[in-house]
């Protein structure tokens, strides 16, 4: 079994920091439902600005609302406007991992979701895995991807 990727809310910006709540993440149930992500769930949470990385559990806030607030301690690694990475995943057995289509969303400053991506790995005739990223308003176009080195 393998840990993989199973979706990932990028860039979505940091709109409180709430110390004096018992633990976890607040986010807004629309971007869970979009991104694949369950309440309850264990997700990582990569602070860009800072470069901190922790783990914790989702709960729903207000549907609609761009939520994204950090709670308890993990209000100290994160300030309001902080843009995070906040992905979910899924222990995999390598052989399935073609069936998995991790759902990518992107935001803006104002947390509304700007992209919607899909992560697809194929093996190839040869029997190497690929990788592409398809944007979901055209599902036939890949997005391409960094060279390596850059």
């Amino acid at each position: 079994m393998r840990k993989l990727v199973a979706g990932k809310l990028h860039g979505i910006h940091v709109t409180e920091a709430n110390l004096n709540y018992h633990g976890s993440i607040t986010l807004d149930p629309d971007h869970c439902e979009a991104a694949g992500i369950l309440p309850m769930e264990f997700v990582e949470i990569w602070n860009k600005n800072s470069g901190a990385r922790i783990s914790t559990y989702v709960i729903l806030g207000e549907r609609g609302s761009r939520c994204c607030v950090l709670n308890g301690a993990a209000a100290r690694t994160c300030q309001p406007g902080d843009q995070v990475i906040i992905c979910n995943s899924v222990y995999l057995d390598e052989s399935r991992i073609t069936e998995l289509k991790p759902r990518v969303l992107t935001f803006d400053e104002n947390n509304h979701i700007r992209d919607r991506l899909t992560y697809l790995v194929k093996v190839d005739q040869q029997g190497k895995y690929t990788f592409s990223i398809l944007d979901e308003e055209d599902r036939r176009q890949p997005i391409p991807l960094p060279a390596a080195g850059t």
